[in-house]
């Protein structure tokens, strides 16, 4: 009897463990001016958001003075910014990560309040519906701040992606061939925009925002183009490399969009939808910055 009570048990644990499994953790920063223990809302503090993902520059996004309702059960605090880490793309590894996010207030001498709170999702909904949720689940609260604040945590993604460039060497600095390299890369990509398209539609395929068979079928780069859009490749010496401590260096322009794209060149097309078509089909391919990894046999490629 108990034999069969501890397999039972047993079998109860991994059924519970099963069930629990994380499919993303979701980080939500607040600052903000206002006592949630008292009140029905705060006020947000306007400033910018810098976000970092595994010391990559992943965005920043800009918060505005907003009122945010507070939860009445546990005093928290609407979020200013949710970055939900199952979204964010292959910058998250299979294993430890880290998030950092540094805000700047646009008022250095004001004293407000900041919060960083952490909550993992899984398949398991009444674990994430839970008062206190999971072991997983936190917040680091900063009651008196003054000018910028910096939020680091470290998270685990067993949910990523492991990639085979993950695990390429660190790239900690940048020869002037490598820079004439990685140029080149941005030249070839230049040049899928011309011809029939086939390159250019090839790299659409792997996009999972736009279905390519629609872009097709619209002809919108091929109308774009005929109404002389075109897009250019930087040289070396107007680039900006940017190392990570990781095998990825983020690619800018030093001045300018990356491959010379901006609105004024779809003036001439007066079709809205053949505007939003092109648009969206050449910022996915010709983004504002590009993150390149050298590979073990020293040739550079693009990843995102």
């Amino acid at each position: 009897m108990r034999k069969i009570a501890g397999t039972l048990l047993f079998l109860l644990l991994l059924s519970t463990l099963a069930r629990a499994a994380v499919l993303s953790v979701e980080f939500k920063f607040t600052p903000f001016v206002g006592d949630p223990a008292s009140a029905e809302k705060v006020t947000t503090v306007p400033g910018k958001a810098a976000i970092f993902l595994n010391n990559m520059p992943f965005s920043e996004q800009e918060v505005k003075a907003e009122e945010l309702p507070v939860a009445a059960e546990d005093q928290t605090v609407s979020p200013a910014l949710g970055i939900p880490a199952s979204s964010v793309g292959p910058v998250v590894r299979k294993g430890k990560n880290k998030i950092r996010i540094e805000f700047t207030p646009e008022d250095m001498t004001r004293t407000y309040r900041a919060q960083l709170r952490w909550n993992a999702i899984t398949d398991d909904p009444a674990e994430d519906a839970a008062p206190g949720g999971s072991a997983n689940d936190g917040v680091d609260d900063r009651k008196e701040v003054q000018g910028k604040v910096i939020f680091e945590r470290e998270f685990t993604a067993d949910f990523a992606l492991d990639l085979p460039w993950h695990h390429y060497p660190a790239v900690t600095s940048l020869t002037e061939e490598d820079k004439q390299k990685i140029a080149a890369l941005l030249k070839t990509r230049a040049d899928w925009f011309q011809g029939n398209f086939a390159d250019l539609y090839k790299a659409l395929e792997d996009n999972e925002s736009l279905k390519v068979d629609d872009v097709r079928k619209a002809r919108c780069l091929e109308t774009v183009y005929e109404a002389g859009v075109r897009v250019t490749a930087p040289q070396a010496g107007e680039l900006d490399f940017a190392t990570t401590n990781g095998p990825e260096v983020v690619v800018r322009k030093k001045a300018g969009a990356l491959f010379g794209l901006d609105d004024k060149m779809f003036a001439a097309i007066k079709d809205e939808q053949i505007q939003m078509c092109a648009g969206m089909a050449l910022s996915v391919v010709y983004p504002g910055r590009l993150v390149v990894v050298r590979r073990p046999d020293g040739a550079w490629e693009v990843v995102y």
